[in-house]
């Protein structure tokens, strides 16, 4: 199956988005008090705040980075059909 031109871009748009938005997240997730046992960010152990959120932002990036790749195999593929 080859996708079109428009959906490959399209799962090429959704991964960039993916990589544009949770790294922030991450670094929000990172410095909410109640991501750290202290209360204080940095200070005491991880709680499940974070330990959940880390695995929610790493199964994200994950899935983007998938779906961003078969967007460029698709891509490639696309342009490298047959004319008719």
């Amino acid at each position: 199956m080859v996708l079109s031109r428009g959906w490959s871009l399209f799962l090429v748009g959704v991964g960039v988005w993916t990589w544009v938005i949770w790294p922030r997240f991450a670094v929000a997730i990172w410095n909410d008090p109640r991501a750290w046992s202290a209360g204080t960010v940095g200070e005491g152990s991880p709680t499940g705040f974070l330990w959940v959120h880390a695995l929610l932002i790493a199964a994200s990036l994950a899935i983007g980075t998938t779906v961003g790749v078969l967007g460029v195999r698709g891509w490639l593929a696309w342009r490298r059909r047959p004319s008719a």
